[in-house]
């Protein structure tokens, strides 16, 4: 066998957090310094080989728009590879879509900034709806309509892993 010389070791296992001394500094200085031990172990998570391996094979295997079923009927639907939903459902578990709005303190918004960070250094695809999703707090405080009928009692909900899950209004208008 051909033995490669010229190539660095591969990288994992390793930790995004605690690899990433600027990073740790910015938490601390920003106030989430009481969220390094669940940074940490996203982090230790996040660079596990069979993590990488998750991000290569989203990469590898777009979504795919199917339009039609097999009858011809209208289902615009898009399929996603498994791979996919393994790194949503670690973003969901580590609360990278809402955590702030759902425990609100001192530096919660920087916690969730670093972990999408780590996030984002493995596969970036999976951002899009934790970002629309936490995105949709402050988006609806501005419009009156929706943000009032909730402050009046209807039902908000924050998307989970393809539930909803009723948050505290609370919590919402504290931020």
């Amino acid at each position: 066998m051909f033995e490669v010389r010229n190539q660095p070791p591969p990288l994992e296992p390793y930790s995004l957090f605690t690899s990433d001394t600027v990073l740790r500094e910015a938490v601390r200085r920003e106030g989430a310094g009481w969220a390094e031990g669940n940074l940490t172990e996203l982090g230790a998570r996040l660079g596990r080989p069979e993590t990488v391996q998750l991000g290569f094979d989203a990469n590898k295997f777009p979504p795919q728009l199917r339009t039609l079923d097999r009858y011809g009927h209208r289902i615009d639907e898009v399929d996603f590879h498994p791979a996919w939903h393994q790194l949503l459902e670690i973003a969901l578990q580590a609360g990278l879509h809402s955590s702030p709005w759902e425990n609100p303190k001192q530096g919660a918004h920087v916690a969730r900034a670093a972990g999408t960070y780590m996030l984002g250094q493995i596969e970036s695809g999976v951002y899009c709806p934790l970002a629309m999703t936490y995105g949709s707090v402050p988006t609806l405080r501005h419009a009156p309509r929706p943000w009032n009928d909730y402050a009046a009692g209807s039902k908000a909900t924050i998307w989970r892993g393809g539930r909803c899950r009723p948050f505290s209004r609370d919590a919402l208008s504290s931020q």
